[in-house]
Protein backbone atom coordinates (compact mmCIF):
# COMPACT_ATOMS: atom_id res chain seq x y z
CA UNK A 1 0.00 0.00 0.00
CA UNK A 2 1.02 3.48 -0.66
CA UNK A 3 1.01 6.88 1.58
CA UNK A 4 -1.40 8.43 -0.63
CA UNK A 5 -4.01 5.93 -1.85
CA UNK A 6 -6.85 6.85 -3.14
CA UNK A 7 -6.20 10.26 -2.46
CA UNK A 8 -7.00 13.02 -5.27
CA UNK A 9 -4.31 15.50 -6.06
CA UNK A 10 -3.89 18.83 -8.01
CA UNK A 11 -0.74 19.63 -9.51
CA UNK A 12 0.05 23.14 -11.39
CA UNK A 13 3.28 23.09 -12.73
CA UNK A 14 3.53 19.87 -13.20
CA UNK A 15 5.20 19.32 -17.42
CA UNK A 16 8.65 19.23 -15.80
CA UNK A 17 11.25 19.62 -13.35
CA UNK A 18 9.98 19.78 -10.01
CA UNK A 19 6.47 19.59 -10.49
CA UNK A 20 6.67 16.65 -12.69
CA UNK A 21 8.84 14.89 -10.31
CA UNK A 22 6.23 15.48 -7.21
CA UNK A 23 3.52 14.17 -9.90
CA UNK A 24 5.66 10.84 -10.47
CA UNK A 25 6.43 10.75 -6.22
CA UNK A 26 2.91 10.88 -5.81
CA UNK A 27 1.87 8.48 -8.14
CA UNK A 28 4.10 5.70 -7.18
CA UNK A 29 2.49 6.35 -3.65
CA UNK A 30 -1.21 5.64 -5.31
CA UNK A 31 -2.37 9.11 -5.34
CA UNK A 32 -5.11 9.76 -8.12
CA UNK A 33 -3.57 12.98 -9.93
CA UNK A 34 -4.95 16.15 -12.09
CA UNK A 35 -1.62 17.55 -13.84
CA UNK A 36 -1.73 21.43 -14.84
CA UNK A 37 0.73 22.89 -17.37
CA UNK A 38 -0.34 25.77 -19.78
CA UNK A 39 -1.21 23.42 -21.82
CA UNK A 40 -2.27 20.00 -21.71
CA UNK A 41 0.06 18.64 -24.31
CA UNK A 42 2.88 19.91 -22.19
CA UNK A 43 2.23 17.33 -19.17
CA UNK A 44 1.14 14.64 -21.18
CA UNK A 45 4.69 12.96 -20.55
CA UNK A 46 4.58 13.69 -16.96
CA UNK A 47 0.94 11.84 -17.60
CA UNK A 48 2.05 8.76 -18.99
CA UNK A 49 5.30 8.07 -16.92
CA UNK A 50 2.81 8.71 -13.78
CA UNK A 51 0.42 5.62 -15.04
CA UNK A 52 3.77 3.46 -15.54
CA UNK A 53 4.35 3.97 -12.09
CA UNK A 54 0.99 2.76 -11.09
CA UNK A 55 -1.51 5.95 -10.75
CA UNK A 56 -5.34 4.63 -10.87
CA UNK A 57 -6.51 8.21 -12.68
CA UNK A 58 -4.56 10.85 -14.60
CA UNK A 59 -6.22 13.80 -15.71
CA UNK A 60 -3.98 16.40 -17.72
CA UNK A 61 -5.43 20.25 -18.05
CA UNK A 62 -4.33 23.25 -20.21
CA UNK A 63 -4.23 26.11 -17.73
CA UNK A 64 -3.29 29.90 -17.73
CA UNK A 65 -2.90 29.72 -14.14
CA UNK A 66 -3.05 34.09 -14.01
CA UNK A 67 -7.12 33.51 -15.38
CA UNK A 68 -9.27 33.18 -12.40
CA UNK A 69 -11.94 32.51 -14.35
CA UNK A 70 -10.72 29.33 -15.79
CA UNK A 71 -8.96 28.33 -12.61
CA UNK A 72 -12.71 28.13 -11.28
CA UNK A 73 -13.57 26.00 -14.35
CA UNK A 74 -10.44 23.37 -14.19
CA UNK A 75 -11.03 22.84 -10.50
CA UNK A 76 -14.78 21.72 -11.50
CA UNK A 77 -13.14 19.93 -13.78
CA UNK A 78 -10.72 17.97 -11.46
CA UNK A 79 -12.88 17.13 -8.74
CA UNK A 80 -15.94 15.67 -11.04
CA UNK A 81 -13.30 13.73 -12.77
CA UNK A 82 -11.37 12.77 -9.85
CA UNK A 83 -14.30 12.18 -7.76
CA UNK A 84 -13.33 14.87 -5.03
CA UNK A 85 -9.80 16.79 -4.03
CA UNK A 86 -7.76 16.61 -0.86
CA UNK A 87 -4.61 17.77 -1.87
CA UNK A 88 -3.44 20.76 -4.18
CA UNK A 89 0.53 21.76 -5.06
CA UNK A 90 0.89 25.19 -6.49
CA UNK A 91 4.25 24.84 -7.98
CA UNK A 92 3.54 26.82 -11.36
CA UNK A 93 5.98 30.10 -11.54
CA UNK A 94 8.13 31.93 -13.93
CA UNK A 95 11.13 34.12 -13.96
CA UNK A 96 12.28 37.25 -15.33
CA UNK A 97 15.60 38.26 -13.68
CA UNK A 98 16.86 41.80 -14.43
CA UNK A 99 18.37 44.37 -11.94
CA UNK A 100 15.40 46.65 -10.24
CA UNK A 101 16.63 49.90 -12.68
CA UNK A 102 16.21 47.72 -15.82
CA UNK A 103 13.00 45.88 -14.27
CA UNK A 104 10.18 46.24 -17.00
CA UNK A 105 6.68 46.62 -15.70
CA UNK A 106 5.48 44.16 -17.92
CA UNK A 107 7.96 41.67 -16.40
CA UNK A 108 6.98 42.58 -12.53
CA UNK A 109 3.47 42.00 -13.54
CA UNK A 110 4.25 38.57 -15.06
CA UNK A 111 6.07 37.13 -12.29
CA UNK A 112 3.58 38.52 -9.54
CA UNK A 113 0.79 37.36 -11.71
CA UNK A 114 1.60 34.24 -12.18
CA UNK A 115 3.42 33.22 -8.87
CA UNK A 116 1.71 34.53 -6.30
CA UNK A 117 -1.79 35.66 -8.14
CA UNK A 118 -1.85 32.38 -9.45
CA UNK A 119 -1.50 30.20 -6.76
CA UNK A 120 -4.41 33.11 -5.18
CA UNK A 121 -6.88 31.61 -7.80
CA UNK A 122 -5.98 27.84 -7.62
CA UNK A 123 -6.01 27.90 -3.88
CA UNK A 124 -8.99 30.21 -3.83
CA UNK A 125 -11.19 27.68 -6.16
CA UNK A 126 -9.89 24.78 -4.66
CA UNK A 127 -10.84 25.85 -0.96
CA UNK A 128 -14.33 24.26 -0.89
CA UNK A 129 -12.81 20.93 -1.82
CA UNK A 130 -10.14 20.60 0.74
CA UNK A 131 -12.74 21.62 3.26
CA UNK A 132 -14.93 18.60 2.14
CA UNK A 133 -11.96 16.59 1.82
CA UNK A 134 -11.16 16.53 5.99
CA UNK A 135 -7.47 15.82 5.54
CA UNK A 136 -7.01 18.40 2.48
CA UNK A 137 -3.53 19.90 2.26
CA UNK A 138 -2.38 22.77 0.78
CA UNK A 139 1.54 22.67 -0.29
CA UNK A 140 2.66 25.78 -2.38
CA UNK A 141 6.50 25.67 -3.73
CA UNK A 142 7.93 29.15 -2.76
CA UNK A 143 12.03 29.44 -2.74
CA UNK A 144 14.43 30.69 -0.45
CA UNK A 145 14.75 33.76 -2.49
CA UNK A 146 11.52 34.67 -0.91
CA UNK A 147 13.25 34.69 2.68
CA UNK A 148 16.93 35.99 2.37
CA UNK A 149 16.17 38.29 -1.46
CA UNK A 150 18.50 37.86 -4.43
CA UNK A 151 19.80 40.63 -6.51
CA UNK A 152 18.28 40.85 -9.93
CA UNK A 153 15.17 38.81 -8.78
CA UNK A 154 13.51 42.03 -6.72
CA UNK A 155 10.09 40.38 -8.76
CA UNK A 156 10.62 36.79 -8.02
CA UNK A 157 11.67 37.76 -4.57
CA UNK A 158 8.47 39.77 -4.28
CA UNK A 159 6.35 36.45 -5.24
CA UNK A 160 7.64 33.96 -3.37
CA UNK A 161 7.48 35.52 0.15
CA UNK A 162 4.58 36.95 -0.52
CA UNK A 163 3.29 33.64 -1.61
CA UNK A 164 4.85 32.57 2.13
CA UNK A 165 2.74 35.04 3.66
CA UNK A 166 -0.61 33.87 1.76
CA UNK A 167 0.27 30.42 3.30
CA UNK A 168 -0.23 31.42 6.60
CA UNK A 169 -2.64 33.01 6.84
CA UNK A 170 -4.65 30.30 4.41
CA UNK A 171 -3.73 27.84 7.55
CA UNK A 172 -5.07 30.18 9.53
CA UNK A 173 -8.46 30.13 7.90
CA UNK A 174 -8.81 26.95 6.95
CA UNK A 175 -7.01 24.96 9.88
CA UNK A 176 -10.93 24.35 11.69
CA UNK A 177 -11.83 22.18 8.67
CA UNK A 178 -8.41 20.02 9.20
CA UNK A 179 -6.78 21.79 6.13
CA UNK A 180 -2.87 22.09 6.66
CA UNK A 181 -1.06 24.52 4.20
CA UNK A 182 2.57 24.67 4.34
CA UNK A 183 5.37 26.43 2.10
CA UNK A 184 8.72 24.49 0.66
CA UNK A 185 11.41 26.73 -0.12
CA UNK A 186 13.62 25.14 -2.09
CA UNK A 187 17.51 26.23 -2.73
CA UNK A 188 19.50 25.69 -5.99
CA UNK A 189 17.43 22.65 -7.88
CA UNK A 190 18.41 20.72 -11.06
CA UNK A 191 16.03 21.93 -12.97
CA UNK A 192 15.82 23.42 -16.78
CA UNK A 193 14.99 27.00 -14.83
CA UNK A 194 18.35 26.96 -13.31
CA UNK A 195 20.38 24.83 -16.01
CA UNK A 196 20.62 28.65 -18.44
CA UNK A 197 22.83 29.61 -15.65
CA UNK A 198 26.46 30.50 -16.50
CA UNK A 199 28.63 28.07 -15.20
CA UNK A 200 30.74 30.07 -13.29
CA UNK A 201 27.91 31.13 -11.55
CA UNK A 202 26.92 27.85 -10.47
CA UNK A 203 30.09 26.84 -9.54
CA UNK A 204 29.78 30.04 -7.14
CA UNK A 205 26.51 29.01 -5.81
CA UNK A 206 27.80 25.11 -5.39
CA UNK A 207 30.38 26.54 -2.64
CA UNK A 208 28.42 28.47 -0.74
CA UNK A 209 26.26 24.98 -0.33
CA UNK A 210 27.16 23.09 2.83
CA UNK A 211 26.21 19.84 1.66
CA UNK A 212 28.68 20.43 -1.68
CA UNK A 213 25.39 19.84 -4.20
CA UNK A 214 22.55 21.04 -5.74
CA UNK A 215 19.22 19.84 -5.16
CA UNK A 216 17.59 17.65 -7.32
CA UNK A 217 13.29 17.73 -7.93
CA UNK A 218 13.35 14.29 -5.80
CA UNK A 219 14.50 16.04 -2.88
CA UNK A 220 12.03 18.13 -3.12
CA UNK A 221 9.09 15.98 -4.45
CA UNK A 222 10.49 13.82 -0.91
CA UNK A 223 9.44 16.25 1.18
CA UNK A 224 6.11 17.43 -0.47
CA UNK A 225 5.26 13.70 -0.06
CA UNK A 226 5.68 14.46 4.10
CA UNK A 227 3.63 16.98 3.95
CA UNK A 228 0.88 15.23 2.22
CA UNK A 229 0.90 12.16 3.97
CA UNK A 230 -0.08 11.27 7.55
CA UNK A 231 2.98 11.91 8.29
CA UNK A 232 2.65 15.84 7.79
CA UNK A 233 -0.71 15.65 9.60
CA UNK A 234 0.43 18.11 12.32
CA UNK A 235 2.56 20.45 10.62
CA UNK A 236 0.83 23.48 9.06
CA UNK A 237 1.78 27.01 8.20
CA UNK A 238 5.27 26.17 8.03
CA UNK A 239 8.00 27.32 5.62
CA UNK A 240 10.07 23.87 5.12
CA UNK A 241 13.72 25.10 3.44
CA UNK A 242 15.29 22.58 1.63
CA UNK A 243 18.35 24.10 0.18
CA UNK A 244 21.13 21.71 1.29
CA UNK A 245 22.59 24.14 3.89
CA UNK A 246 22.50 26.92 1.40
CA UNK A 247 21.06 29.36 3.40
CA UNK A 248 22.67 28.22 6.69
Amino acid sequence: MGALDGRKALITGASRGIGRAIAEAFAKQGAELALIATSADRVSETAAACKDRGAAQVHTFGLDVKDSGACNTIMKEAQEKLGGLDIVVNNAGVTRDNLLMRLSDEDYDLVLDTNLRGAFNITRAAARPLMKSKNGRLINIASVVGIAGNAGQANYAASKGGLIAFTKSVAKELAGRGVTANVIAPGFIETDMTGALDDKVKEDIRNGILLGRFGRPDDIANTALFLAGDTGAYVTAQVLVVDGGMTA
